[in-house]
């Protein structure tokens, strides 16, 4: 793989959040102190299980943004192709002062150039890119590609071991191939919304793009099985994942009809009633408690142990028949004391969490333990802390990751660097 000069990218820093809050040194030796990346070779120097594998990420929102941060998080290099007027997620509404909070969660780790592909010039600069190129991320419509010349066919014939990988909203084929996805379009559409809450009231979003996340998850791990494939074969592939597949995939567990039953069944795997999250004195606390252990511990700590004895809760399926009788029951003994108390008291004896908002993981003692928040150098942000990466490899970690770009805030080496390629 032809590399790029390091000598002109910026320095970038990232480093495990100190305890003590934004900006404080922690007291405890290095674990504070700044890791540096001063370009390309460094980071493959690091060794992470993907080293020496260029990504052209031309994906923009959620999905396609998110599946190439979890490759650059494993020691990929990605180079992050916008249009000039940016990826849209930028322009997504933030508190932050001129930089967009989504943006900067889903765009760790990559370099960042401007390449308008309507100008021949700025298209033949990608071309280059992507004869040195492992892999190419993009979620245009199936009919955009051919038209405005990157087509898999087009840049396999350029580059044959290219790993070329779409994320559409309904896949390449059929009558909404065309349409664009969404999200909460497709967790509305696919049944995801009527699961949530009660019965007798409206569908409810699952607020979190959780259909993107798994989505980009998906094709991370993709592109990891088709690099496996090209070993082998020494070609590359057309990869293809699409917002609904990835939310029928979420949802495998209900989606089976058998030949004995109607289509219309109770696809719910919810045991109702006591498993839930539930009001108390202070907060609200998760219960899991389908196990006739889980269930014995439940009763025994709340001083409900009359519950024990009666054959009408004796089974998970009787205690949601009877949920009425037992819930307002359950809610009196929580509220003698507040859900951090309860997840304290029940400990191991009784699956629950107390509902946290996720402010809360900065400075959660779990989280800290695994190093799962850091603090990134921004050039417009500043210091800000974010999540340092999902998987963890113990002999290949990776490079350490670094901000999200600012818009072509690295175009000049990058075009540069392909304008040499096609002399």
């Amino acid at each position: 793989m032809s590399t790029l000069p390091d000598s002109n990218l910026p320095r970038a820093q990232t480093r495990v959040a100190p305890r003590e809050g934004p900006g404080r040194a922690a007291e405890q030796g290095g674990s504070s102190q700044p890791q540096e990346s001063s370009g390309l070779p460094e980071l493959r120097a690091a060794g992470g299980p993907l080293a020496g594998v260029r990504v052209l990420d031309l994906s923009a929102y959620i999905a396609g943004p998110y599946a190439c941060a979890l490759l650059a998080d494993q020691g990929a290099e990605v180079i992050k192709v916008e249009p000039p007027d940016g990826d849209n997620l930028r322009k997504y509404p933030s508190t932050i002062p001129d930089e967009s909070r989504a943006f900067l969660g889903v765009n760790r780790s990559k370099l960042g150039v401007v390449l308008d592909l309507k100008q021949q010039q700025d298209l033949h600069r990608l071309h280059a890119l992507v004869r040195t190129a492992d892999v190419l991320v993009h979620n245009f419509r199936p009919s955009v590609p051919d038209r405005i010349g990157i087509g898999y066919e087009q840049l396999s014939a350029l580059n044959p071991r290219l790993i070329y990988c779409v994320i559409t909203g309904y896949g390449e084929s059929g009558p909404l191939r065309e349409k664009a996805g969404y999200d909460q379009v497709l967790q509305t559409m696919t049944g995801m919304c009527a699961m949530q809450g009660k019965a007798e009231r409206p569908p409810e979003i699952l607020y979190g793009s959780v259909v993107d996340y798994y989505a980009a998850s998906l094709l991370s791990g993709a592109v990891s099985s088709a690099l496996y494939e090209r070993e082998k074969s020494g070609i590359g592939q057309y990869v293809g994942v699409s917002l609904l597949r990835a939310a029928l995939a979420m949802q495998s567990a209900r989606l089976v009809w058998t030949e004995q039953e109607p289509r219309e069944v109770w696809r719910d795997m919810r045991s109702g009633g006591v498993t839930g999250i539930h009001p108390t004195r202070d907060g609200y606390l998760y219960i899991s408690a389908n196990t006739p252990h889980f269930w014995r511990a439940l009763c025994i700590k709340t001083g409900l142990s009359e519950l024990l004895d009666d054959p009408r809760y004796d089974t998970v399926r009787k205690r949601a028949q009877h949920q009425d009788e037992i819930v307002p029951k359950l809610h009196a003994a929580l509220a003698q004391s507040s859900a951090l108390e309860w997840e304290s008291l029940f400990g191991e004896e009784v699956p629950c969490a107390a509902a946290r908002r996720v402010e809360d993981m900065f400075e959660f003692a779990q989280v800290q333990a695994e190093g799962m928040i850091g603090v990134f150098e921004h050039p417009v942000v500043g210091s800000y802390r974010g999540f340092t990466r999902a998987i963890k490899f113990t002999r290949t970690p990776g490079p350490p990751g670094f901000a999200a770009p600012v818009l072509d805030q690295h175009g000049d080496l990058i075009r540069e660097f392909a304008d040499r390629q096609s002399e």
